[in-house]
């Protein structure tokens, strides 16, 4: 059972509101629908689905638990840099050292002793910062044991994915609501297997890979990714 203060901590870092600019990122999402290949709630039940599978479960996830379990600040040097070998989209590279130091420099302010020591050494790394290594830095520093890390990181990118598609309009909010209970459930079963230590990180999402390197060549857009 997940005590009160671990469940507040949940609600406010899994909160869309948290000031920590997700909204700037959508991650596939605007590119998918302007190329009409996504379009209602069906589609997105589908994307947030392989993001979770294909991407967040395989890649994301193992690698937060790596930094999250770092001795030092030199292993969490060694995860950010395996992140950004193994990523070969260049603005999904940079979408996640945005949004990374972005949640890190947010925790920073607010006295987490890591993430402040992390940001430190960022100030000389342009290449570090990503965010499956902030996560882990910032829930460490806010008392969050490795499973609740692992449930806010995934909850946040099914929210910031959820609310990314209501803002351009290819779902209204209830419909939002539903896709979100389908995430949960989805999200619940990817959480019950653990991951093993030395898992070897992997991702495949050749389709949302194109849709966000496409993002630069679009006359408009909102979002970052």
């Amino acid at each position: 059972m997940i005590d009160v203060p671990t469940a507040l901590a949940l609600l406010q870092y899994g909160d869309s509101a948290y000031p920590a600019g997700g909204f700037a990122f959508s991650w596939g999402i605007e590119g998918l629908i302007a190329d009409g290949l996504l379009d209602g709630r069906q589609d997105l039940d589908d994307f947030v689905w392989e993001q979770l599978s294909s991407r967040w479960n395989s890649m994301d996830r193992p690698l937060m638990a790596r930094a999250y379990r770092a001795g030092d600040i030199t292993a969490l040097a060694a995860v950010d840099r395996t992140i950004e070998g193994a990523t070969p989209s260049r603005p999904m590279r940079e979408g996640s050292r945005r949004a990374g130091r972005a949640l890190l420099g947010v925790s920073a302010r607010n006295g987490g002793a890591l993430s402040l020591s992390y940001r430190a050494v960022l100030a000389d790394d342009t290449c570090g910062g990503h965010l499956p290594v902030a996560q882990a830095v910032v829930y460490r520093d806010a008392g969050l044991e490795l499973p609740s890390a692992e449930l806010v990181s995934g909850w946040t990118m099914v929210n910031g994915l959820v609310s990314a598609a209501v803002r351009l309009g290819s779902v209204g909010h209830l419909e939002a609501q539903r896709c979100l209970e389908t995430a949960r459930s989805g999200l619940a079963e990817l959480l019950a297997e653990p991951v093993a230590a030395d898992a070897e990180p992997w991702s495949f999402t050749p389709l949302i890979d194109i849709a966000v390197s496409r993002v630069r060549c679009r006359a408009t857009r909102l979002f970052t990714t």
